[in-house]
């Protein structure tokens, strides 16, 4: 009979006392009516009146699946993402929602379907961090009534189909294709650009196109070169053209 006592003890005293850690919080119910929240470190309950929800104030990293959405300008995506979520007041996470966590869930991803569906290919592609905060915004105003509080929302990874794919790199290759065009017509400008004030330079003192003749006869002379070059000076052709002219 003894024992049985110890062992009933036992059992009340176990039932009473609950240590949580410094991340946790009971929603303590008493006969069902909600009288506060408790925690972290040693709590007292009332054994069989009162009933206790374990809530966790950690960060919950959520992962959202690949959701199938279809943009503006109707290219169909899969597109995943990341919710960073934690509960800001215990209390509301369990007596106004079910299950916050599935409940969060749910929200990200038709949240993620219908903003990314207003938007077009590019701007899914190139303005994530908009995207983003837009996302993080928007849940986070829908799930403010339960308590919950989302830092940030990222957009992991957007699969395109294949044929999309391929359309894209024929346009980044037209698009290098383009630009390596007009590098070279650039060029082509400012050596010609160049070449015209060379040309004024010598233009104004004759003597110096034989000396740049004689210099560039250096530069392409070789060693042991069977051809020998002999400069003619430019004067000696003009006395033959001026014979020519007089007959």
């Amino acid at each position: 009979m003894l024992l049985y006592i110890v062992i009933l003890a036992v059992v009340i005293l176990a039932s009473m006392i609950r240590i949580l850690r410094e991340y946790e919080r009971a929603v303590i119910f008493r006969l069902g009516r909600l009288i506060g929240v408790k925690g972290p470190g040693l709590i007292i309950l009332i054994p069989f009146i009162d009933k206790m929800v374990k809530v966790s104030l950690r960060t919950v990293v959520l992962d959202v699946p690949p959701q199938d959405v279809i943009t503006k300008d109707n290219v169909s995506v899969k597109v995943n993402a990341v919710v960073y979520f934690r509960v800001m007041d215990a209390a509301k996470a369990v007596v106004e929602v079910e299950n916050y966590a599935y409940a969060t869930s749910q929200i990200a991803q038709t949240t993620l379907r219908s903003v990314l569906g207003e938007v077009e290919l590019d701007e899914l592609l190139a303005q994530r961090e908009e995207l983003n905060h837009r996302l993080q915004k928007i849940i986070d105003t829908q799930t403010d009534p339960w308590g919950v509080k989302v830092s940030a929302v990222e957009i992991k990874h957007v699969d395109l189909p294949q044929e999309m794919q391929r359309a894209m790199a024929k346009q980044a290759e037209a698009e290098r294709e383009r630009r390596a065009k007009i590098i070279s017509a650039e060029g082509e400008y400012q050596a010609a650009e160049k070449l015209k004030e060379a040309a004024e330079v010598l233009a104004q003192n004759p003597i110096t196109i034989q000396l740049r003749y004689l210099q560039t006869l250096r530069e392409i002379s070789v060693e042991n070169a069977s051809t020998i070059v002999f400069p003619i000076p430019i004067e000696f052709f003009k006395l033959f053209v001026r014979e020519i002219k007089e007959k």
